[in-house]
């Protein structure tokens, strides 16, 4: 049954998310009680704000609404939906996540060593990390899923102050 709703539900909100110009990343379903508690993770090339995560709520929310007037995932009970974002703590596994983290620091599994890199290009097939040895062209399945570093520096908080 949760399977079928799943499936019912990636069904109105794929499309709606893809004219948005937002990657459906991760969507899980869950009784909570009575309601269906409907948590969706979207991403995007140009990054997703607290702005963007509202509208994209009330879109995705109208869609669902607009869903069960046609016996839609919702329209004999009533559902929670939680739209966020990624954190940076998800693993990059699909080229779009390599992508979109050009030009950070990465922790990532090669052959049997894990290393720190900097991500300097992604495409479809490769990512090309420098190194402390220098740069290397690596083909997706070679690597582990990769994790973003946080760095602090001292010139990023002082251009924030400013």
């Amino acid at each position: 049954m949760a399977d079928v709703t799943r499936k019912r539900i990636l069904a109105v909100l794929e499309p709606v998310l893809a004219e948005a110009g937002y990657d459906l990343e991760e969507l899980k379903v869950s009784q909570a009680g009575r309601r269906t508690l409907v948590r969706v993770l979207v991403d995007r090339d140009a990054g997703v704000d607290l702005d963007a995560i509202a509208s994209v709520s009330r879109v995705l929310s109208k869609a669902l609404d607009k869903s069960e007037a046609d016996d839609g995932p919702f329209a004999t009970n009533s559902y929670t939906l939680e739209v966020s974002s990624p954190g940076v703590d998800r693993p990059l596994t699909l080229p779009r996540h390599w992508r979109r983290n050009v030009g950070r620091l990465v922790s990532v599994r090669l052959s049997d060593a894990t290393v720190t890199a900097r991500i300097h290009a992604a495409d479809d097939e490769n990512v090309e990390l420098e190194l402390s040895d220098g740069t290397r062209r690596v083909a997706y399945g070679d690597l582990g899923p990769g994790r973003v570093q946080l760095e602090f520096s001292r010139s990023a908080s002082k251009e924030r102050q400013e």
